[in-house]
């Protein structure tokens, strides 16, 4: 019983290492997930046009096709805030964009029907649309069903020319990834009644060069604005790798914080040491009196305190490995235990044993053979 609660601290340290760790790097790997899907080669610019100075579709146009050996793709974004209707069905959260051409493969979809938008849509203010997998099956039942039929936007009928692919197969809802339309820039502008667009997205060619492209956009709308204020650029990049920093930080925090445990389980490995020589001080000096060598003595006591550590330690790993799985699971995170932290965790422990067990030890071993043969 004694052996077990001086384990028990160790168990608990290094059961919290692991899980700690796990579920920060399981929350991480979701995190970049999510920035993943939002594009990380991706850079946004939003502007705040006036009415002394301002740029337009054509300038930035201008600067995209000046720099295409930078930048991949390019498309306007104008967010119409409306209600998506067909008869007596309508939807009121769905995200409805005027986009360009190239917005298709800069949020990486594919079509399950029909086509995308093309430039002369824009051209001709064409009243065509590209709809989400959800919009399709809440006001048609099919994508099949929903090719070339009209829908309502604004009080506007738009034409639907193409279904976008199910993004999300485990389940659709309000709002999700599938609820979206998509028109021409040119009719979203019209509808919006703004003359001038504010948003833009931009992709490049190569994710070591998100650091100069961003240089080169910024330098762009300095030119026209003389003022950084009225524009922001923002690489998805480098806000990845910002909050990969962070969580990283946030991980080795909580692991010195669960780390705490064990070096107070170590403090209880040296009592129990302690207590145990000072109870073994008559068997002691009966060894050294037979010839045991101090070595042989410091070892038996070190061996001691490192098993009980080491096996701590194992007990530690399999509850931390089998809690990570099930908290986990509860939190809807594909978490595993770590090996980095299952492997330092385990090594601190036995090195815990070791450390705090040599100096009771070392007592045992300098005892006096008489004094200890005396010892009641």
């Amino acid at each position: 019983m004694r052996s077990f609660l001086t384990m028990l601290g160790i168990i608990i340290g290094v059961a919290s290492v692991i899980i700690l760790v796990s579920l920060v790097n399981a929350y991480m790997s979701y995190m970049t997930e999510s920035f993943a899907s939002l594009g990380t080669n991706q850079i946004t610019v939003n502007v705040m046009n006036m009415s002394s100075r301002s740029v337009s579709v054509e300038d930035m146009y201008g600067f995209y096709e000046e720099n295409t050996e930078s930048f991949e793709y390019m498309t306007p974004l104008v967010s119409v805030s409306t209600v998506v209707k067909h008869r007596n069905d309508s939807m009121s959260s769905t995200s409805v964009f005027g986009v360009s051409e190239e917005y298709l493969p800069i949020k990486n979809y594919e079509l399950e029907l029909g086509r995308n938008i093309q430039y002369s849509d824009i051209v001709s203010r064409q009243k065509v649309c590209v709809i989400g997998y959800y919009v399709a099956n809440e006001l048609f039942g099919s994508p099949e069903k929903a090719i070339d039929e009209t829908i309502k936007i604004g009080g506007y009928g738009f034409r639907i020319v193409g279904i976008a692919k199910r993004q999300n197969e485990e389940s659709m809802s309000d709002g999700g990834t599938d609820d979206f339309v998509w028109m021409p820039y040119s009719c979203a502008v019209k509808m919006a009644r703004n003359a001038n667009i504010s948003n833009y997205t931009f992709t490049i060619r190569d994710l070591s060069s998100a650091s100069s492209a961003t240089a080169m956009l910024e330098d762009f709308l300095y030119e026209i604005f003389k003022n950084d204020d009225l524009y922001q650029v923002t690489a998805m990049s480098e806000m990845l790798d910002s909050l990969n920093s962070m969580i990283a930080m946030v991980s080795a925090g909580l692991g010195g914080i669960a780390g705490i445990s064990l070096l107070v389980a170590g403090v209880g490995v040296m009592n129990i040491m302690l207590v145990s020589v000072t109870e073994r001080t008559r068997e002691i000096g009966i060894r050294k009196a037979l010839g045991a060598r101090k070595g042989v003595i410091l070892q038996q006591f070190v061996i001691e305190a490192a098993l009980q550590s080491a096996l701590g330690g194992v007990i530690g790993i399999l509850l931390g490995s089998a809690a990570t799985t099930a908290v986990g699971k509860i939190a809807g995170l594909n978490a595993v235990p770590t090996p980095g932290a299952v492997l330092v965790s385990f090594s601190v422990s036995v090195a815990i044993g070791l450390f705090f067990g040599y100096m009771p030890a070392r007592r045992a071993a300098s005892l006096n053979p008489i004094d200890a043969l005396r010892s009641e």
